[in-house]
């Protein structure tokens, strides 16, 4: 994965969309902030944004938008209330582990948290009921401002189209590639992951739609095959893979 390719690919990306602005948050305040990306990074998991902010708008009600209350709530009582989500019960346990890793007891200790090294931290999370890669890294990331770069499913579909890496290619390999060969900065993970996740949802589907996609072309791609298979389907947009 050059780093050159890599660099061509996030300039044509937000030459296309612009910035993301992402993650998404009604609090300004930034522990607000923070808990609400937390909590909703647990509750997007196999599930549209807008619902996610269906679940947010109840929780925001209920006044319950805060890891040291969620912290100190029983599952069962939350549930209902992420409905919205989907998996609802089973989110609510996740949420409610996860807030008591960032609120044990009710009370939060991310002063405590910031003396821990990226990778203790990474570690920690992955270890909480419910908190996989792709959620571990989002809270890492969007959360707690640490250079942990996101690897999803849009991400791993295009990197494998255009040659960044081989198909079935696993998430920490992804991982690992992308950190490895673009800037390790905060700011840029961040954009770069929002914008990935733009061209998936608008062009890289199943069925790709590379005749309008910002990355059909040859310096976006990793090698002579893949950009035949894209310069392929830029000419038969429908065709599927």
């Amino acid at each position: 994965m050059p780093q050159q390719i890599t660099g061509h690919i996030f300039s044509r990306m937000l030459a296309a969309a612009g910035p993301r602005h992402w993650w998404p948050c009604h609090n300004a305040r930034p522990e607000c902030r923070r808990d609400e990306i937390i909590i909703g990074a647990v509750l997007t998991q196999n599930t549209a944004w807008k619902n996610v902010e269906k679940a947010l708008a109840n929780l925001t009600a209920a006044k319950l938008l805060d890891l040291e209350k969620l912290a100190r709530m029983r599952s069962e009582k939350l549930a209902p209330l992420i409905r919205p989500a989907g998996y609802f019960n089973l989110k609510a346990r996740r949420l409610v582990a996860v807030a008591q890793f960032f609120a044990p007891g009710g009370r939060a200790r991310f002063d405590a948290l910031a003396g821990w090294n990226d990778l203790h931290l990474r570690e920690a999370l992955l270890a909480v009921y419910g908190v996989g890669p792709e959620t571990a890294d989002s809270i890492l990331l969007y959360a707690l401002d640490r250079p942990s770069f996101v690897i999803d499913a849009y991400t791993l579909r295009i990197g494998v189209r255009h040659g960044l890496f081989a198909e079935g290619t696993k998430y920490e390999e992804a991982r690992a590639q992308f950190m490895a060969h673009t800037p390790a900065a905060v700011p840029h993970y961040n954009e770069y992951h929002a914008l990935l996740v733009w061209v998936g949802h608008h062009f890289c589907k199943p069925t790709p739609l590379c005749a309008d996609c910002p990355l059909a072309r040859r310096d976006c791609c990793a090698g002579p095959e893949a950009w035949r298979w894209v310069r392929e389907r830029s000419k038969a947009p429908n065709k599927k893979p």
